[in-house]
């Protein structure tokens, strides 16, 4: 039980995360296939991402009134049924379509997968079950970029999408075999208005964001847009103050542990969400890699990821979440900094020990804010801690690949060449490690015991 429900959880996760970078390396290639452009076609990543922020704020309220076991079921069958539409699919629109379609079952699965952990586990197993659950998340980005690359080149661009059946099968009868049955709860209030507004901020958010750096599209829509998505935010806030039961129950920013996991978060993520837009470009476009290579090369950091699992416990036994966090913070935005330093006359094990290394403590960092966010949160609550959670990841997401994009952007207009010099992608860097830097601010502030029920420090 203590390995088996997360490694299961995790195998749904990870096709989620492989598959929405995996086609990151095959745009020119499905877009000759279905006669448009490789810009044009960006907007089938956009359309991803717009459905998870769509959806995800009221991913909690689903579980809860018909049971999280069979909402994260039905959310593996319904991103099956968009990886069937896009291996389908011959056009723009029916490719986008289908690209949303999977974002609806994705905004399902790690919200849901989270609350299953949450609830399914003691408080002081949480850590362990959180490090095997993080591990997609760090992995499947990696992997995407050169499977995707690999299956273009070798093979239909559809089979992208078709191995997501087998696995998805796969995952569904896991499911129903080994994650525990949780009831539903009773008379869970729906908050219509509230779901139109926070799908219109977090949506309008994650796509101004995700079109921003679009060469495509003008800058000034982009913009636009996020303004727009901050202020039906700001509408949201205000419904969210004058209703008994919100769907993302602001309240819960009371909780100091909370507050820190989702603020602290948030920031982090905004720096290595930069990452792998970033990396690949740079060993492409300045160093001349391939794009197979260059995804290679990006996956070391699996191996640091994967390390983290055996020692995140201890560590946050020893030193407890505020100082595991902060020290953590603090290596992690010193390594995404100094990555951006590495050039191709250096020797190519500095530039793989500066990624395994920045790995572990990444993968670190997010087993501990996963895990401290529910050190204080009641089981009846967690559902609507797990939805703010992964709403705010989206946003947060969407602005790391926006703020990277705008540097290089600005490198490519301030230089009138048409990629990027070396220098402007050493910026980015150093700009993304003062991002993930940034976010120990909100985690200086808790008290040195702070979850301790959940590390084990006492």
């Amino acid at each position: 039980m203590k390995t088996i429900v997360p490694v299961v959880l995790a195998v749904a996760l990870f096709m989620e995360n492989m598959d929405s970078s995996i086609i990151s390396t095959s745009l020119a290639t499905i877009a000759a296939d279905i006669g448009t452009s490789p810009i044009a076609l960006k907007l089938a990543l956009t359309s991803y991402y717009v459905a998870l922020a769509t959806f995800i704020p009221i991913s909690g309220r689903m579980a809860d009134r018909f049971g999280p076991k069979l909402v994260f079921q039905c959310a593996i069958a319904v991103f099956m049924a968009g990886s069937l539409a896009c291996a389908m699919a011959n056009s723009l629109p029916g490719f986008v379509a289908a690209r949303f379609l999977q974002g609806m079952g994705g905004a399902m699965m790690t919200p849901v997968g989270r609350l299953l952990l949450v609830r399914s586990y003691s408080k002081s197993d949480l850590v362990s079950a959180m490090a095997w659950f993080s591990i997609p998340a760090m992995i499947g980005p990696l992997v995407g970029p050169p499977v995707g690359g690999a299956i273009s080149t070798y093979a239909d661009w559809r089979w992208i999408f078709l191995i997501n059946l087998p696995i998805g099968v796969v995952g569904i009868f896991l499911a129903r075999r080994v994650l525990p049955y949780i009831a539903p709860l009773q008379a869970v209030r729906f908050d219509w208005p509230g779901f139109v507004l926070s799908s219109l901020a977090c949506s309008s958010l994650v796509f101004g964001f995700s079109i921003i750096s679009l060469p495509v599209v003008p800058p000034l829509f982009g913009f636009a847009l996020a303004f727009a998505g901050f202020g039906f935010g700001l509408l949201y806030i205000r419904h969210a103050n004058g209703t008994p039961d919100p769907l993302l129950n602001l309240n819960l920013f009371n909780i100091p542990t909370l507050r820190a996991a989702i603020v602290s978060g948030a920031v982090f993520r905004v720096g290595t969400g930069a990452l792998p837009f970033l990396l690949p470009l740079m060993l492409q476009l300045s160093f001349g890699y391939s794009a197979f290579a260059s995804g290679l090369i990006s996956a070391v950091s699996i191996g640091g990821a994967i390390g983290m699992k055996f020692l995140a416990k201890p560590i946050l036994r020893r030193f407890g979440f505020k100082n595991a966090l902060l020290i953590t913070a603090v290596l992690c935005g010193f390594f995404t900094a100094i990555t951006g330093f590495y050039r191709p006359d250096m020797a190519l094990v500095i530039l793989l020990v500066l990624l395994v290394v920045g790995g572990f403590f990444r993968s670190l960092f997010f087993t501990g804010i996963n895990a401290l966010a529910f050190a204080d949160v009641s089981g009846s609550r967690s559902s609507d801690a797990t939805a703010l959670l992964s709403a705010s990841q989206q946003v947060s997401i969407a602005m790391g690949v926006a703020l990277a994009g705008g540097i290089l952007e600005a490198g490519v207009l301030l230089s009138g060449q048409a990629v990027p010099p070396a220098g402007y992608f050493t910026m980015g860097f150093v700009v993304a490690g003062a991002c993930t830097l940034l976010a120990l601010l909100a985690i200086v502030r808790l008290s040195p015991s702070a979850g301790s029920e959940i590390s084990g420090r006492h």
